[in-house]
């Protein structure tokens, strides 16, 4: 069986079903495509509800926080209080007091929780790509864009999470970030780790449908 007539070497493979796409999760904007899936996937994360109780509470801050002086600052009681309440000699906080307590661990919880998730995806867990889009491939004998959309739901290494967050948290562009991906879709599935298309070079991701993050 011949190669494809644009060089790529590349050869029909099944359809791909790929994942239903989930309640809610609606088709991205024109800009920003990769930054809204990566943000998308980070508020999933937050369904990890904080710590309930006051003990729980004070304990997730003097992490945190490194001492229950600095804690006693940020909510405004003394280092006694903390103390008691981490211990659990007081059950209950001052009204005024346990909402800024609640306000305390609300704002860092969900960055805590993002951070955990990001560096589990770059270390071990890696990225899964679905997405709907036209894709542009290069080959010695040139460049070729395919008209058609193919759904692809591809799980990514590792290593290419850890670009992709590199990328964002330095202020890359989409088209850059676009472009991670694409490489990754292109060593993973398109040449299957290195087992088929030797003559493709290069992938772009072109037009998205819809893109989504999964890690």
């Amino acid at each position: 069986m011949g190669g494809r007539p644009d060089g790529t070497g590349l050869q029909p493979r099944p359809p791909h079903q790929g994942r239903r796409r989930r309640p809610g999760r609606g088709r991205i904007g024109v800009v920003g495509e990769i930054d809204d899936a990566i943000e998308r996937a980070d508020r999933e994360s937050f369904t990890r509800q904080p710590p309930k109780t006051l003990k729980g509470k004070i304990g997730f801050l003097l992490k945190q926080f490194g001492s229950a002086r600095a804690v006693a600052r940020e909510i405004g009681v003394t280092a006694d209080s903390v103390n008691r309440y981490r211990r659990g000699a007081r059950k209950h906080a001052r009204p005024d007091v346990a909402a800024k307590i609640d306000d305390a661990v609300q704002a860092r919880w969900q960055p805590l929780v993002r951070k955990r998730r990001q560096r589990q995806a770059a270390t071990t867990g890696g990225v899964t790509i679905e997405t709907r889009a036209r894709f542009g491939y290069t080959a010695p004998v040139g460049t070729t864009d395919d008209g058609r959309f193919r759904r692809l739901t591809v799980h990514l290494p590792p290593t290419y999470a850890q670009r992709l967050f590199d990328a964002r948290d330095t202020g890359a562009s989409d088209q850059e970030m676009r472009a991670i991906i694409a490489e990754g879709l292109k060593d993973v599935y398109f040449q299957d780790s290195g087992s088929r298309a030797p003559g493709l070079s290069d992938v772009t991701l072109n037009d998205i449908d819809y893109l989504d993050l999964d890690y």
